[in-house]
């Protein structure tokens, strides 16, 4: 009986050769992952991103879309600049080049314009008001409607047209309203008029248009919110006589029964109108 040697030939060559295949099948696997990820990931395959600044979103989605692009909208602001609900930004950048599949991140611009509260501006000096206005985004009137008054440059009333705008009034960022300035006392005589049951605008309101203004005002009940109060009571009374841009005291409640009466009250007095 033949004794084999350590290693039998045969043996080297068996494990050799298994060694071999199994060195070719991982290769084989590897190549075949490698074309794989290639093919899932896209490699080498990048879309150029369609510049969609200028465009609704209604528009630039089907447009990204037909690329293999997706839009998603990440954020809004507000400029006056550029058209209302377009998009002003877009990341990746126009023109740049990305996979297939990748997200294009937009900001829109608001689809309505920004709106202000109009500030309280009475008995302001015209110069700070036209400043507060401007810094809210407003446009001021260079031309002054000028009114007499007991003060001299003070802000008497804001208008939008021929609206006056109260105080709490919420206003379109780039309106154009025109400051009701003083310009001090008139020469002319002005009988006063009735304004019993108004509320403290509309009593402002009728009382420029007779070239006075509002003077003291008192309330029976402390302001508060948006709860409207009313006129029962001015000084000077109904039909007495004042010299243009002189003031009007006025007393006001919330009691809508106590204006009611007062009105009763003086409707001998509006016969001098």
């Amino acid at each position: 009986m033949d004794k084999k040697g350590f290693f039998d030939t045969s043996d080297v060559k068996f494990v050799i050769l298994n060694i071999i295949f199994a060195v070719l099948v991982t290769l084989a696997i590897l190549v075949c992952l490698i074309v794989w990820l290639r093919d899932y990931t896209q490699h080498g395959i990048e879309e150029e991103v369609e510049d969609v600044r200028g465009l609704v979103e209604a528009e630039a989605e089907p447009l990204l879309a037909a690329q293999g692009l997706r839009l998603i909208v990440v954020d809004s602001t507000y400029s006056d600049k550029v058209p209302f609900g377009t998009i002003v930004e877009q990341d990746p950048k126009p023109m740049s080049h990305v996979k297939h599949g990748r997200a294009v991140y937009v900001t829109i611009n608001a689809t309505t314009r920004r709106k202000v509260t109009m500030p309280d501006l009475q008995d302001m000096s015209y110069r700070q008001a036209e400043t507060t206005l401007l810094g809210m985004g407003l446009q001021v009137d260079t031309v002054y409607e000028y009114e007499p008054s007991e003060y001299k440059d003070l802000v008497l009333d804001v208008k939008r047209g021929e609206e006056s705008l109260r105080p709490g009034m919420k206003v379109d960022v780039g309106t154009e309203v025109r400051l009701v300035v003083g310009q001090g006392r008139g020469t002319e005589m002005v009988r006063v008029p009735n304004v019993i049951g108004m509320t403290l605008q509309e009593a402002r309101s009728t009382l420029l248009n007779r070239h006075l203004t509002v003077g003291a005002v008192y309330y029976d009940e402390p302001k508060e919110g948006n709860r409207e109060q009313y006129v029962y009571s001015q000084t000077p009374n109904i039909g007495e006589e004042l010299i243009e841009g002189e003031t009007v005291a006025l007393r006001l409640s919330v009691d809508r029964k106590k204006a009611s009466k007062s009105n009763v009250d003086t409707d001998q007095a509006d016969e001098w109108f």
